[in-house]
């Protein structure tokens, strides 16, 4: 395996394990804290497993620039998201939605983030020579492990989001599972 290959794998898995770190933080909120998501977290939640797959096409078919392509579009559809949700909370005086965290406004620097970070990996594989060069798929048991923590937090996300918002839309200010009731 050579030094780029390696290191392209490894960011990859980092990135997939880094956002699905952001999805295990908002379901920490929504179960500890009693935080439902809105609808526009959840748009933001879609987003990010919109992000991780694009990593997770560059971990097990191979490195690919339109893997890259479907990361910055999902990071972008979930920045306007989030500015969005942002600018619905400007006005003074209002409390946000949610705890102080402000889990949209991280998500808007998390978008704008990986934005850049996919910037970086463009610039550095034409810095090294490997403008056109696609790497392959990477496996093994970190790899497995990666997917599995990540396949979890899709199940997880789906079902509760089915639980909170059940066949129709979800309400605006959710304060329970609809389907619990």
């Amino acid at each position: 395996m050579s030094e780029p290959r390696s290191f392209s794998a490894i960011l990859n898995m980092l990135g997939l394990l880094g956002f699905s770190s952001v999805l295990a933080v908002a379901f920490y909120y929504q179960l500890a804290l009693g935080e439902l998501p809105c609808p526009l977290c959840l748009l933001q939640r879609a987003g990010f497993v919109a992000i991780c797959l694009g990593f997770l096409f560059n971990m097990r078919i191979g490195e690919r620039p339109s893997h890259y392509a479907m990361i910055i579009v999902a990071s972008l559809v979930t920045g306007f998201i989030s500015i969005r949700q942002v600018s619905l909370h400007l006005a003074p005086g209002d409390p946000g939605y949610g705890s102080t965290l402000f889990f949209y406004t991280w998500a808007l620097i998390a978008a704008v983030g990986v934005v850049c970070y996919v910037a970086l990996v463009f610039v550095r594989k034409d810095v090294i020579g490997k403008r056109g060069a696609l790497d392959s798929p990477m496996s093994g048991p970190a790899s497995n492990a990666v997917f599995a923590i990540f396949a979890c937090f899709i199940a997880a996300n789906l079902l509760s989001t089915v639980l909170e918002c059940g066949a129709g839309q979800c309400d605006d200010n959710p304060v329970r599972y609809l389907l619990l009731k």
